[in-house]
């Protein structure tokens, strides 16, 4: 009998000893023992994956990694991640986990990645927390564009907290920066660089607020014009607005301290960082360092294009009772931190962890 074989019985047997209510090894000593990938499947639907564990894992020594907090696929099909190792922020990745690329050694706060495609070019937008900058590259690492402190621009004054999670790229090439762990707004640039407009009133519970508007992206579904879908984590939700800044809706995401949204085709996508076991009342207080959450927890979460979530790799199966969706919680230990997803045009999903002992990003195959 071959190994392979062998520890396909050995996943069987102990699925057919817990049918039975049998003593079995924990979920989480399953997981260990296979650290390439998982006999299981997680999610939930028509959203179901394999787990490869170990598919981003680089040397160490070479090419190490703090927190891998984003990333994108460009044109090329190539996977770029980012994080705040400034021995290699930037990290680029064929499919098959091949490290193709690494380059970027100043962006201590290494922290959103957002890409561009002008029409024949790829560019990358880097939010550096730490700098407080965001910095428009190509993919091969030349700096084009700086944006610094708002203040630089008549936005915020001098003493106004900046440090920018996340950057959006509208259809006109305008620049949408959220300033998620700093004054809470999201600010308009034109493509050049010069200030339109702050968006929302900065942090709190209210409508046009946010609490860690972590993360933005511009959503192109539907029939009508493409819209702003902003994160605001601790108040578990996002917030859609016009690209003008207007107010649209809320989508109520209970238990889940989402990042950024990710789209693709019609579904909507978003690593869930950490998760809440409890009532966690967001009106009382920002979001730094929750307390009322799982430590070490973390799951994907997945919606549709009406809002709803219909799978929760690695966390609790959606659930609504009377149209109102239910808390959502990490159900098996696979994530630590579930920072952002990246979806590649096979449908698989690879995901950055943050606070995760320095783990390289790892794949979701979709079955």
């Amino acid at each position: 009998m071959t190994k392979s074989n062998m520890n396909r019985r050995t996943f069987i047997n102990t699925t057919a000893k817990a049918s039975l209510g049998l003593a079995v090894v924990p979920h989480f000593n399953i997981l260990k023992s296979k650290p390439e990938m998982y006999d299981h499947i997680i999610g939930h639907g028509d959203f179901k994956y394999k787990v490869h564990k170990s598919w981003g894992d680089l040397d160490r020594a070479i090419t190490p990694v703090k927190n891998c907090h984003e990333m994108v696929m460009d044109s090329q099909g190539r996977l770029i991640m980012v994080g705040d190792d400034t021995h290699n922020n930037v990290l680029i990745y064929d499919k098959s986990g091949k490290l193709l690329d690494a380059w970027g050694v100043r962006y201590k706060g290494g922290h959103g990645l957002s890409l561009w495609n002008d029409g024949s070019d790829d560019f990358l937008f880097i939010a550096d927390t730490k700098g407080g900058e965001i910095i428009k590259t190509t993919t091969d690492g030349k700096e084009l564009m700086i944006i610094g402190h708002p203040s630089l621009y008549g936005a915020y004054d001098k003493k106004d907290k900046f440090k920018p999670t996340e950057s959006a790229i509208g259809p006109n090439g305008d620049i949408y920066i959220a300033d998620g762990y700093g004054s809470q707004y999201i600010l308009q640039f034109t493509k050049d660089g010069e200030f339109i407009r702050k968006i929302g009133e900065g942090n709190g519970t209210g409508q046009n607020q946010f609490q860690t508007a972590h993360g933005v992206c511009i959503d192109y579904r539907g029939k009508g014009e493409p819209t702003l879908l902003i994160t605001s984590r601790a108040s578990n939700c996002f917030k859609r607005f016009t690209l003008d800044g207007v107010y649209i809706e809320q989508i109520d995401l209970p238990g889940a301290f989402v990042c950024r949204p990710v789209i693709h085709n019609d579904s909507l996508y978003s690593g869930v960082c950490w998760s809440s076991e409890i009532d966690y009342d967001a009106s009382r207080r920002m979001e730094t360092h929750p307390t009322k959450t799982s430590p070490g927890s973390g799951f994907v979460t997945i919606l549709d294009d009406k809002g709803k979530v219909v799978s929760n790799p690695g966390g609790t199966k959606p659930k609504y009772k009377k149209g109102k969706l239910q808390r959502m919680v990490q159900e098996q230990p696979i994530f630590r931190h579930c920072h952002d997803v990246c979806v590649d045009n096979d449908e698989n999903l690879y995901v950055c962890q943050w606070n995760a002992n320095k783990a390289y990003p790892i794949k979701l195959e979709r079955v």
